[in-house]
């Protein structure tokens, strides 16, 4: 996972949101007041999924897998938690159907004592916070409970994701390398290229974690010269 910055409403979804929130208010504020409302709004629906795509890292990828393609609106306190807050920009996110689905679904933990909840959310948290890739792995370790239970809850460390950040690696120090010859070679247009499709790759917290790598004493032991002399002007470039 990786920061997203979230959006402004605009002024129409701020109309739209209100309007749909007194109608799941005036329907008994019940999770099937706010699923049949939910299931009507497609102008609302498709402001906020507008927004979410402009949001979206790499190539409109999820923002918890950062894998698939974003295709569903997640409600990220689920509507059957909390109806009231069906239609509230804050709570929305961009998801794969299989994050969505099949491993998320109605899944809220929250610490007994104080109610935080204890999922990452992108757009307000800062994952590394909570989270360590080992890059050269691909697995995810918790930091936190929170991260902990994001692992679990989001599905981070099943196989096919893991498989996926290694490759993801393999590939980003590979270009990293180009990019950094062409660099020296003064091929600046090449470069920009290489650099705008590694920045739109999947798996974009692999990156991440190589350029948090990259700037420690230790870079060169667990890259090799090459790439980490690759990361240290990457560091500096302005592409």
């Amino acid at each position: 996972m990786i920061p997203v910055q979230r959006l402004p409403a605009t002024e129409r979804l701020v109309r739209l949101c209100h309007s749909r929130t007194e109608q799941v208010r005036k329907l008994g504020a019940t999770s099937t007041a706010a699923r049949e409302t939910w299931r009507l709004a497609e102008a609302a629906k498709s402001e906020i999924r507008a927004l979410l795509e402009k949001m979206a890292p790499g190539v409109l990828r999820c923002m918890y897998c950062l894998d698939n393609l974003g295709t569903d609106i997640d409600h990220f306190e689920p509507l059957s938690r909390s109806p009231l807050r069906t239609f509230c920009w804050h709570n929305h996110l961009l998801a794969c159907s299989r994050c969505n689905s099949n491993f998320k679904r109605e899944e809220y933990p929250c610490d007994s004592e104080t109610g935080e909840c204890l999922l990452i959310d992108p757009s307000a948290d800062d994952p590394a916070d909570h989270l360590e890739l080992l890059v050269a792995v691909g697995e995810y370790e918790g930091k936190t409970r929170k991260g902990e239970e994001s692992i679990r809850v989001f599905g981070l460390n099943r196989e096919d994701l893991v498989q996926g950040r290694f490759d993801a690696y393999v590939t980003s120090c590979d270009v990293l390398s180009s990019w950094h010859r062409k660099v020296r070679r003064g091929d600046m247009a090449g470069a920009a290229q290489s650099a705008a499709a590694l920045r739109r790759e999947p798996f974009g917290d692999v990156l991440r974690a190589l350029e948090k790598l990259g700037s420690l004493p230790y870079a060169t032991i667990a890259l090799g010269e090459e790439v980490a002399e690759s990361l240290a002007a990457w560091a500096s470039c302005k592409f």
